[in-house]
This record gives structure tokens, C-alpha cells and sequence, in this order.
């Protein structure tokens, strides 16, 4: 008889790093999408353990590190002696933990198999995103125990360098006590950071004398930064100094656009709170984009012009449905009346022919679109796939240039549910900082699903159609970039927070206080 061998799982202990999911490594990464089972550490980001959880298998299980070392390395183990990957993730790096070390320890006098992931440590990892650089002889520690640390070594440190400590809020005290009783000079610059690499971190500088006053009202886990490099922080800050840090963004997009835009305001520092306003659906029924789909096989159409990603998509779909792909639009031109819808069709395999060098907009389109002329042109039938709401611009512009236009409705938006009620309280009591519409429609919606943003919110808007409807609706329009395109909407916004910021800065202190300006880049000044 034929014994089956029982399957042998895996253990790993992997450093989640100070809190940004940026920062996992990829064999940590690795490790966590291939996980059954993921132990976590109470210290490990809500924000991050979301990240991981959107990437790991559908059926892994997730739990609270409960107990005494002894008990996670018995939950472990069970697992992997079941056939199962299971991983304890913990915050910073595995051997930065005394209890994590007795747990592989553990590990490693029994059979099973086990590997240990680095991560960066809490304490170097927020240190640098604080922009405060160690220098010199460098001290960096997780401190779990804060009865555990030898202040005469900690002080040599300072003295030689500069030290960074990952601590309890609560133990700022008996650290100050420690530092100051072992010599340390109490003007010695120190740096306090909250939420090390997260949406909010702060950090507040201040000296040994003085940090614990300054550091008031900071919870959990926090950085310690002493030393020289404190003072370097000021032009080195990179993280909390980022256009729109601490900006909190009302992004309203279709459900599959808003990744995008809200990925671009993350990397400027903001906080996006995506609200969908539009649903995309099918036509109501199908028999126009049947008929346009055979016209463009059998070659009817001299051009298809897009004015949407979502334009793209719909097409793509249907041509799915009948089998076939991108060789079928051999012959045909393409027109693209932006950036993001042409990088939509590359993605097919295909270059756009026109894409408007200057506004990307119906009208920037057909300032560079040519006429008809029979001879160049022996078919003048050009295919325009839109939303069901689309306006008469384009279609009536091709119409004079001589081209016949068969305008045809390939996907329908509809107006998405009401957010929760308290989102639409932020709406319209000034809870968000800025708002983005990237179309007329987004403008319409929004109001009509959770009312007019507050007269403080910043009115960002894509192009002139978008600018035009926002000011009908009776809001201020205060950014619109060059170019109606998503980064450049993001970019834009940015650019004008930094404008605010040097308007601020350039203000005496009576006059910032009585501004009108508001959000983060105010209170800062304030």
C-alpha cells in the first residue's frame, strides 16, 4: 500500500518595516501572499495589514499575536505541522524583538521548517522619515522594556553621534530622567515623531530638557531622535514636507478610475477618501455596438475617435465577446482626445494616430483633426463610441469638417448611491481640504448625491467643460491645470499648495491668523 506523505508547511517571521506598506520587502511580500496563516503583532498598522490582506489568498487567516512567546511559537508550529504557511508578521524587524527571538528559538528546536525576513527597524526606518539623519556613531533600537537600557551607552552614543529609540509614549519620562542622570546635556537637541511613515506622522523637535512637554499628547509607539542630526531636520524633512501632506481629498470617480488619482495624491503626501459618484453600465441595448464592431471589421470606418478610457474598454469588451483583437483595427485610425485614453488603447498594442498636443479637450481635438477630402480620404465615416450623456461638441465639429459620424452609445453613467453620512456631513461642513472632479459629470453627481462642498474646500477641476459646470453649480474654482489630464490635475494641485505655503510663510503672524486661507498648509503657519 501506498503511504501519502502529508504535506510540510512553513514558518516565517517577517519585519513589517515602520508602518509604510512601501517599505515590506518583496521576500516579505512573498512570504505573506503565500501565507494560510498570518499571526500579527498589535504594533503592525491597520493600514498596512489592509494592504497585505488585499493581496493574500482569499481563504488565509488572520489573528491578534496572543500570550507569551511560548504560546504564538506553539500556534506556529500546529500550523505548519498541518501542511499550512503561516507567518508572524511583526512591526520593524524580527530580531529587533526579544519575545520574537525566544518564538524562533522555539522554533528551531523542533523539526519544522522556518526562515526569518529582515525588516527595516522602527526606529532607523522613522528617523529618516522624519529627516533626521544618524551620523557618526549611531545608535538605533526597538526598545520592548524600557528598564532594559543602559543610559551611560546611550549617552556615549550622543556624545559620539546620535542615537534613535522606537519606545512607548508612556516611558518619554523615565527616558528623559535616564539621558539627563547619565550626563547628557539637557539642550541636546531631540526630535518626537508619532505615526512613524503613516498618513499622519508629526514630529515635534525640541530638547532634553524639554521634549517631554513638547511630545504631550502622543500615543502608542513613538521615535526618539537625539543628537546632531535633530538639527539637520528642518531641510531634510522630506515626508511631512511633501505638497499636500496631511490633505484630506475627496476623490469622486467611477469605482475603477479613483486607484489611479488617489495612488499620484498619496505620493504628494495627501489623504484620499474616494466616493464613487458615476456607475458605468452597457448600453440599454447592445445592437449599436454590434453594428459598429462589424463596420469596423469590414472596414467602414476611416477613423474611431475615443474620448474616454471608459470608450476604450467598452470597445475592447465587445470585440472580446466576438473573438477578436487588436488585428482587426488594421486600416483604421485612431484619434485620442487625451493622454490617459491614448495610454488605454497602447495598452491594447496601439499607437494612437492623434492625440492633441495643446488642450485635451473635444475642442483641442478638433483644432487638429483634418477635413474630409474624398481623394486622401476614399472613406469619410468616422466611429465615435461615447457615454450616452456625451455633449454635441465633437460629433457636430467632424459633421462641418465634412466627415460622417456615426456617434454611438457605448456605455451608459448613471449616478452612484449616497456615500455614508458622515462623508456627506465632511462635504459640506469643510471636512475635506480639496476636492477633484475630473468631468462635468463628477461635478453634477457629487452635488446631487452628497451636496455642495464647503466654501473653504479647494475646487480642483480638469478642463473648462468641468470648470464651466462647477461655477454653474455656484463653486469656486481654484485649480486647473494646463493640460486635462489626471497627473497634471494632481500636479497642479500640488503646485498650488505650495503656493499657499510660501503666501503663508511671507505673512506676519497677525495677518496669517486672520487669513482666509484654510486647510493643513494654514494650520501649520498658525
Amino acid at each position: 500500500m501506498t503511504r501519502t506523505r502529508k504535506p510540510v508547511g512553513r514558518i516565517a517571521f517577517v519585519g513589517a518595516g515602520p508602518g509604510d506598506p512601501g517599505l515590506l520587502t518583496r521576500r516579505a511580500h512573498d512570504a505573506l501572499v503565500d501565507a494560510d496563516q498570518v499571526v500579527y503583532d498589535r504594533g503592525v498598522p491597520e493600514s498596512l495589514l489592509d494592504a497585505v490582506r488585499a493581496q493574500a489568498k482569499s481563504d488565509a487567516q488572520f489573528s491578534p499575536a496572543e500570550g507569551v512567546p511560548g504560546d504564538v511559537a506553539k500556534v506556529l508550529i500546529s500550523a505548519a505541522r498541518s501542511g499550512l504557511n503561516a507567518v508572524h508578521l511583526v512591526a520593524g524587524d524580527p530580531f529587533g524583538h526579544d519575545s520574537v527571538v525566544k518564538e524562533v528559538q522555539a522554533v528551531a528546536r523542533t523539526a519544522a521548517h522556518f526562515e526569518v525576513v529582515p525588516g527595516v527597524g522602527q526606529a532607523e526606518g522613522v528617523a529618516t522619515y522624519a529627516g533626521v539623519p544618524l551620523p557618526g556613531v549611531r545608535t538605533a533600537a526597538d526598545v520592548e522594556d524600557v528598564t532594559t537600557l543602559d543610559f551611560d551607552a546611550l549617552a556615549a552614543a550622543v556624545g559620539r553621534g546620535s542615537l534613535a529609540l522606537a519606545v512607548d509614549a508612556g516611558d518619554l519620562a523615565a527616558i528623559r530622567d535616564g539621558l539627563l542622570a547619565a550626563g547628557v546635556d539637557g539642550a541636546t537637541g531631540v526630535g518626537v515623531t508619532g505615526d512613524g511613515t503613516g498618513e499622519t506622522q508629526y514630529t515635534t523637535t525640541s530638547t532634553v530638557d524639554s521634549f517631554v512637554a513638547a511630545a504631550l499628547g502622543f500615543t502608542g509607539r513613538v521615535v526618539l531622535t537625539v543628537g546632531e542630526g535633530v538639527g539637520q531636520r528642518d531641510k531634510m524633512s522630506w515626508w511631512e514636507n511633501r505638497p499636500l501632506y496631511g490633505w484630506k481629498v475627496l476623490v469622486p470617480r467611477t469605482k475603477e478610475q479613483a486607484g489611479v488619482m488617489s495612488a499620484r495624491l498619496r505620493a504628494y503626501g495627501a489623504i484620499p477618501c474616494e466616493v464613487p459618484t458615476i456607475a458605468v453600465e452597457p448600453p440599454r441595448t447592445p445592437a449599436q455596438m454590434e453594428r459598429a464592431v462589424k463596420g469596423l471589421v469590414d472596414g467602414r470606418y476611416a477613423w474611431v475617435v475615443f474620448t474616454s478610457v471608459n470608450a476604450v474598454r467598452a470597445v475592447w469588451e465587445k470585440f472580446a465577446e466576438h473573438g477578436l483583437d487588436a488585428r482587426h483595427f488594421g486600416g483604421v485610425k485612431i484619434a485620442c482626445i487625451g493622454e490617459a485614453t491614448a495610454d488605454a488603447v497602447r495598452a491594447f498594442g496601439i499607437q494612437p494616430e492623434l492625440v492633441p498636443a495643446g488642450e485635451q479637450s473635444s475642442e483641442g481635438l478638433l483644432a487638429e483633426f483634418s477635413p474630409h477630402d474624398e481623394i486622401l480620404d476614399p472613406v469619410g465615416r468616422v466611429l465615435l463610441p461615447r457615454a450616452d450623456i456625451a455633449t454635441e461638441t465633437l460629433a457636430a465639429g467632424l459633421t462641418e469638417r465634412g466627415w460622417e459620424v456615426d456617434d454611438v452609445t457605448a456605455y451608459r453613467t448613471v449616478r452612484a448611491a449616497p456615500p455614508p453620512a458622515e462623508i456627506r456631513d465632511a462635504i459640506k461642513s469643510g471636512g475635506f481640504d480639496a476636492v477633484l472632479f475630473t468631468s462635468s459629470s463628477t461635478v453634477r453627481n457629487l452635488v446631487g448625491i452628497a451636496g455642495k462642498p464647503h466654501a473653504r474646500t479647494v475646487v480642483a477641476v480638469i478642463g473648462p467643460k468641468t470648470a464651466e459646470t462647477a461655477t454653474e453649480f455656484g463653486l469656486r474654482v481654484d485649480v486647473q491645470p494646463q493640460h486635462a489630464s489626471v497627473p497634471d490635475l494632481v500636479e497642479a494641485l500640488a503646485a498650488y499648495a505650495v503656493e499657499l505655503r510660501e503666501k503663508l510663510a511671507a505673512m506676519p503672524a497677525k495677518q496669517r491668523r486672520g487669513s482666509k486661507v484654510q486647510g493643513p498648509t494654514a494650520l501649520r503657519f498658525r
